[in-house]
């Protein structure tokens, strides 16, 4: 009983730790008397919390403002952006890309990686940790990473880091957390808490985390390239599901008997919206365009209209205070968001009501690596909800004793 009461302590102490935390990441500048108001806490135990804060690198005090008052001035703090990191991956179909970050998103370093001739799991999980210890060594000596996010290209099982199925890559449960900790093992990684998702769930997550102004909500995030996926965030709560499939919206039918998808079923939203419905690569299609092809043309609006349907039934489903566009295809711009948005406000209008606002996503190429990032933030920045969710640590995914 005593050891679960001092663990019941040092969990209320993490949490208000990270309650001042997260209050600096959307008011930076507060004082240490306008935390204390702000969270519920008294003066001398946020003074306390802070000095330990600042000590560690999470904070840092700044020039005293002058109020005009008599006595002792408010010192702001601010989250420091120099000594501890995060650091976010995303694996793709293609390549891997690794950055790191400061706490409130500022890039520190990158790589990338592309894949071999051999696409297994276990050859792209080797490149993953190569990759991520190249980015560990352009780093300053001084700086400490915190945490690395991992954006998957699939439904995955967050507590288990289980990846069940990436279709694009032909991968099924892969047990991720157990494989990439076992590489790290021994490194400067290998301490280091690891937490995984779904890409389109990351980036949700990054739009979130990394946006200086309050996110809506709920917030919906509709990733399109070679797959097609949503991450859906309500009262800044991800929402992953019974077995980590929500936002798996790419595999939702849109048309019976339409084209084969990859996960094996026909007319999903995937089949029709994602790359290969446009008989090409991102580039190819770019230059047919430029070169105003008829049929890539037909393709990339036939796309567009279908994407329209889908943000729809999303819009329908979930009443979002936005939606969020991310991944490859959107750079495609007029072409095919045209018709997604006209599309769109077609329904609205029809039912006699303001279509929902839609926008690309902040980040761009990077939305998945950073929102990885952002990921690690999310998880180490909310311990209550990390201890419900049941994030995976290094230590937690080597019970794991699955194998490819």
């Amino acid at each position: 009983m005593q050891a679960e009461a001092v663990g019941s302590q040092q969990l209320l102490k993490g949490i208000h730790r990270m309650a001042l935390v997260r209050q600096l990441f959307a008011k930076p500048g507060l004082s240490r008397a306008d935390l204390a108001s702000t969270v519920g806490l008294t003066k001398s135990t946020v003074g306390l919390l802070v000095r330990e804060l600042i000590a560690e690198g999470w904070l840092v005090e700044r020039e005293i403002v002058a109020t005009g008052d008599m006595g002792r001035r408010p010192t702001p703090l601010f989250i420091d952006s120099r000594r501890l990191l995060l650091i976010g991956a995303e694996v793709g179909t293609e390549s891997v890309r690794v950055l790191a970050t400061s706490l409130t998103g500022e890039l520190r370093a990158c790589t990338d990686e592309r894949y071999g001739s051999t696409r297994t799991a276990a050859a792209c999980i080797d490149l993953l940790a190569a990759a991520l210890l190249k980015t560990l060594a352009r780093l300053d000596a001084r700086q400490e990473v915190l945490g690395i996010g991992i954006g998957l290209p699939g439904g995955v099982d967050e507590a288990r880091g289980l990846l069940h199925f990436a279709p694009n890559l032909g991968w099924r449960e892969v047990p991720f957390a157990s494989l990439l900790t076992a590489k790290l093992a021994g490194s400067g990684l290998e301490a280091v808490p690891l937490y995984f998702q779904n890409e389109a769930a990351v980036a949700a997550v990054g739009e979130m985390e990394f946006n200086p102004v309050p996110a809506c909500d709920p917030l919906l995030y509709v990733s399109i390239g070679q797959g097609l996926g949503a991450g859906v965030i309500v009262g800044e709560r991800l929402l992953t599901g019974n077995r980590g499939f929500a936002g798996e919206v790419g595999h939702t039918v849109l048309q019976l008997g339409g084209p084969r998808c990859s996960c094996g079923r026909e007319g999903c939203a995937e089949a029709l919206i994602a790359m290969p419905a446009m008989s090409g690569s991102l580039t190819q299609v770019r230059a047919r365009l430029a070169a105003a092809d008829a049929a890539t043309l037909s393709a990339v609006t036939s796309a567009g209209l279908y994407l329209g349907i889908l943000l729809h039934n999303l819009s329908t489903a979930y009443d979002p205070g936005c939606i969020v566009l991310g991944g490859a295809v959107v750079e495609l711009g007029e072409p095919l968001l045209r018709p997604a948005l006209a599309t769109l406000n077609d329904y609205a209008t029809a039912a006699g009501l303001a279509p929902p606002n839609v926008r690309t996503a902040r980040f761009g190429a990077d939305a998945v690596a950073l929102g990885a990032a952002a990921l690690a933030r999310y998880r180490l920045t909310r311990p209550a909800l990390q201890l419900a969710d049941g994030a995976v640590t290094p230590q937690d995914a080597m019970t794991n004793e699955e194998v490819l």
